[in-house]
């Protein structure tokens, strides 16, 4: 008999995120003929994207609805999954390498008795399992990972693997799991305030723009933010530029902030420690923009330009307008 694998789908605004499709895409990675694909979504008045998730290509869609759900809270998100396990009993399960999927990932394990690996960055077929690539040492070095038995929870950080496309006329049975909040909550989430209000999720960005120290000021983030904008990217910063006060944590990326693997990273006034390079170092393309022709940034940079950023960006800015109105025409 085949396996299930369970994706959890994860929203934002009312939207999907981008990694419920990237997991989605992982479980087709992994399912063999004959093995099931099954995506949760947890939420309230989430029907619309539960028909957007049943475009996918997968089997079904487990939905728990509820008001209890509009925000993530610990205790009432787990006890929507239980019941979604309990109705689904997957072998796997996939959720993103996020502030949600890190919380929930372990508890869901330790219900199922099952293992864990986190962090995954690619996944492969090896004869009759799966591997499953993931950094170690602040991304120095890479290992893989297998299990050895089942069932199996497995987290993975977004925009490394491909999203699948959706479909106005899929096919996928869409289920309603019963729901009721625990009679014992000791939690309640009266209110969610994001101090972060950049227009595009830094976890999942394709262009991330970043500013160091050298940004010297939090007036000095506003040469970021205008380049940003021209390219649709979101804004990061370094955990010195964090203590400075110049930006608020939330736009901290690092070994103790965000990770992020965009398409093409920005680095601005950014010196390069080894803590901030744990945490975009995975970046496909990095241009770094320092005064310091030694800093360290430059080492791991596939293209840099020594000069003042106060000079730099704000040229970079007005050319991406150019190119893009252009191609635009």
């Amino acid at each position: 008999m085949g396996k299930t694998f369970l994706t959890v789908a994860e929203t934002r605004d009312g939207k999907l995120r981008r990694i419920a499709l990237e997991t989605i895409g992982a479980a087709k990675l992994a399912a063999g003929d004959g093995d099931r694909i099954a995506a949760a979504i947890i939420g309230h008045q989430v029907a619309p994207l539960a028909r957007e998730l049943a475009g996918c290509g997968i089997d079904r869609v487990a939905v728990a609805d509820h008001p209890e759900l509009a925000s993530y809270n610990p205790e009432t998100y787990f006890s929507a999954m239980t019941a979604i396990l309990d109705a689904v009993r997957p072998d796997a399960v996939f959720f993103g390498h996020t502030a949600l999927g890190r919380d929930l990932a372990p508890k869901v394990a330790a219900h199922l008795n099952a293992g864990q690996i986190s962090d995954v960055v690619a996944l492969e077929q090896d004869g009759d399992g799966l591997l499953f690539t993931r950094p170690l040492y602040a991304g120095k070095a890479f290992e893989k990972r297998r299990f050895t038995a089942g069932p199996f929870v497995v987290t993975f950080r977004p925009n490394n693997l491909p999203a699948v496309e959706t479909a106005p006329d899929g096919q996928a049975e869409v289920t309603q799991i019963p729901f009721a909040p625990p009679a014992d909550l000791r939690t309640v989430v009266k209110e969610v305030v994001r101090k972060a209000s950049g227009k595009v999720d830094l976890t999942e960005a394709r262009i991330v723009v970043s500013g160091g120290r050298g940004v010297k000021s939090a007036e000095g983030f506003a040469v970021l933010e205008r380049l940003a904008d021209v390219l649709n990217a979101a804004v990061g910063a370094s955990r010195g530029a964090c203590d400075a006060g110049y930006c608020d944590y939330s736009l901290q990326i690092g070994q103790t902030g965000k990770v992020v693997t965009p398409d093409l990273y920005i680095a601005c006034g950014i010196s390069g420690a080894i803590q901030h390079l744990a945490g975009m170092s995975q970046s496909r393309v990095i241009v770094a923009i320092n005064k310091d022709p030694e800093a360290p940034i430059f080492k791991v940079a596939d293209y840099g330009i020594v000069g003042d950023l106060f000079e730099v960006v704000p040229l970079l800015t007005e050319e991406f307008r150019k190119a893009l109105a252009e191609g635009d025409g």
